[in-house]
């Protein structure tokens, strides 16, 4: 079975040494955010995350979940319901909830952390509190007073759970193809009737009432996604006084029978006339439902970072006691009957890997969960605005590349084991399962890709790279006299000028033929995640040698960093030949070619 801890170091240091996030907290006036409390949450996660819900990892993946299709219910699996429950107590799911909901009202990079933890303890686990936050951002930011008195305590407080229903059998990153209808009642409610598949923790056992958010099309709504209005359906009905009614008209249909996360309730939701509440404006439901997206996107690239850790922690712990030949060297451990495997370099290659990945990825995530902070309680609207543009900017990147770079980094960790890897006794087969919904669920890489070079470059003009290039020169600059600095300011200052004229070679080759940035999305994503990695790797050995980390820890990083830029960051030159090469080489093959 797969173990694991909390890495809490490595936590600490990328908030504390890397992001600064003290004197940020001390900015954005969250003055009870100090380190002692950051501190103290921070144990408690590592806590609870390591006690409670990684020994109901294996539990989960062996059980599933159980489906009675006479009354649509779902039980989940041993355990689970119990961890729900010392979840809720612990005011988990209000962590970065404002306080006069119920919440502590702390930063939301806070909650980063507490995600990462829970993922790589029991990510099947995770995912029933997961959309709750969504829904609970949708209705803080686009409900009524009285639905966030009624709804979004529920959610604060973990009492209940909530659901994010989008997708339908016909229509799934195209929305605009949707076809559940909402009936406008005399008193004030929704008559709401359509299929929902793919609804995550639709239906389950671990809380009383789960409140369902519904994209769906008024009588009245114009064709298209700019007819779609956002509901919300409750499983027992709810007045507006927040009495608790009769069951409402939905139904699990169906749970999905899934590759991974079997722990994790994946169901078909028919609404048959349930009665719902309309959330924010007619017809304006796109811009409630990014706001439910944008924040699982976030939550879902810490899901392939809490992966690739756990993946990490048992491949260098089964490397350093593995036996298995010498050296080529010669012997390392001469009285042992062969070395430790990772006296290997094809082994050191794939720890070091997921090492690189994983501790890069950290400062990019919470960097990322440091711009909501920004967004929501900068001092100016300037601030705001900056946060809001950083943040849509890096949501793709982080969503996309940690996830699959958590599928990269789980492969590799079962490599490590070799034949062991691949049998259910180790737990890597079931990390290296479970990371592959990552990549698919709230937006697949593709999607992603089509969103940062589609939208944040070209219909925005490219605000949040602009802002991120200038965090790069403002470093090097920074650092340009810094002798110990050296060997990575030169290749990053490089990087970023490629990353920009890249991006304009694209946008002026797409004024010509905008199939150019179908064509170059994919490249430009993982180019733009590899060059931002590289700037947090000289980032992270800058803080690292500013610290009082011992010099063990300083030479990790700053050897993981060589590594990084030796072996990984080469990748972009791939990606950058594929975008150059144009949109011909995709496009040229005539469709009935395709099986010739």
């Amino acid at each position: 079975m797969s173990t694991y801890s909390a890495p809490l170091r490595d936590i600490r240091f990328a908030l504390y040494d890397v992001l600064g996030v003290e004197a940020a907290f001390r900015q954005l006036r969250f003055d009870d955010a100090n380190r002692e409390t950051v501190d103290a949450v921070l144990d408690e996660s590592a806590r609870f995350c390591g006690t409670v819900l990684a020994p109901l990892n294996k539990v989960g993946d062996e059980h599933g979940v159980a489906y009675d299709k006479d009354s649509g219910g779902v039980t989940t699996a041993p355990g689970f319901k119990e961890a729900y429950v010392q979840f809720a107590e612990g005011g988990w799911g209000g962590l970065g909830a404002p306080v006069e909901y119920g919440g502590m009202g702390l930063p939301h990079v806070l909650g980063m952390p507490l995600e990462e933890m829970i993922d790589a303890a029991n990510l099947a686990w995770g995912n029933f509190p997961l959309l709750s936050h969504g829904a609970a951002n949708a209705l803080r930011l686009h409900g009524e007073q009285w639905q966030r008195e009624v709804f979004l305590t529920k959610l604060v407080s973990g009492e209940w759970t909530g659901t994010m229903c989008l997708t339908e059998p016909h229509c799934g990153t195209d929305l605009g193809l949707l076809k559940t209808r909402a009936e406008p009642g005399d008193d004030g409610t929704y008559s709401i009737s359509g299929t929902k598949i793919f609804i995550t923790a639709g239906e389950h056992d671990l809380t009383p009432n789960i409140l369902h958010l519904v994209l769906a099309r008024l009588p009245d709504a114009p064709a298209g996604s700019k007819g779609i209005s956002l509901f919300l359906a409750p499983k027992f009905k709810v007045a507006r006084d927040g009495t608790v009614g009769e069951r409402n008209a939905l139904r699990c249909g169906a749970v999905e029978h899934k590759m991974g996360i079997h722990g994790s309730a994946t169901c078909v939701m028919n609404f048959d006339g349930a009665q719902g509440y309309l959330i924010g404006q007619p017809h304006k439901g796109l811009m409630a439902m990014f706001t439910m997206m944008n924040t699982a996107r976030l939550g879902v690239g810490l899901q392939g970072l809490g992966l690739a850790e756990r993946a990490y922690q048992n491949a260098l712990r089964y490397a350093r006691e593995r036996l298995q030949s010498r050296a080529l060297s010669g012997a390392k451990f001469p009285d042992k009957p062969a070395d430790p495997i990772i006296v290997q370099p094809d082994v050191r290659r794939m720890l070091l890997t997921c090492k690189a990945l994983v501790e890069g990825g950290r400062a990019l995530a919470y960097h990322a969960g440091l711009q909501v902070d920004i967004a929501d309680h900068g001092a100016t609207e300037e601030e705001r605005k900056a946060g809001d543009d950083l943040l849509g900017f890096l949501t793709p990147i982080v969503k996309a590349c940690l996830t699959e770079w958590g599928v990269e980094c789980t492969y590799h960790a079962l490599q490590c084991f070799g034949g062991h890897g691949y049998i259910a006794e180790h737990g890597m087969e079931q990390l290296t399962r479970d990371a592959r919904i990552t990549t698919l669920y709230e937006g697949t890489t593709g999607i992603q890709a089509l969103d940062l070079m589609g939208r944040k470059i070209m219909q925005l003009q490219g605000a949040g790279l602009k802002a991120f290039l200038a965090m790069v020169a403002a470093f090097c600059e920074e650092h340009a006299g810094d002798a110990s600095l050296a060997e990575f300011i030169a290749p990053l200052r490089e990087k970023a000028g490629e990353w920009q004229a890249l991006t304009l070679a694209i946008g002026k080759r797409a004024m010509s033929d905008p199939e150019e940035i179908g064509a170059a999305a994919y490249d430009y994503l993982f180019y733009s995640g590899y060059v931002a990695l590289a700037y947090w790797w000289a980032r992270s050995v800058a803080a690292a040698e500013a610290s009082s980390q011992p010099q063990a820890f300083k030479d990790g990083k700053r050897e993981t960093a060589r590594f990084y830029f030796a072996r990984i960051l080469p990748r972009t030159l791939a990606h950058k030949a594929a975008i150059d090469s144009g949109a011909a080489a995709l496009l040229s093959l005539d469709e009935a070619a395709f099986d010739a």
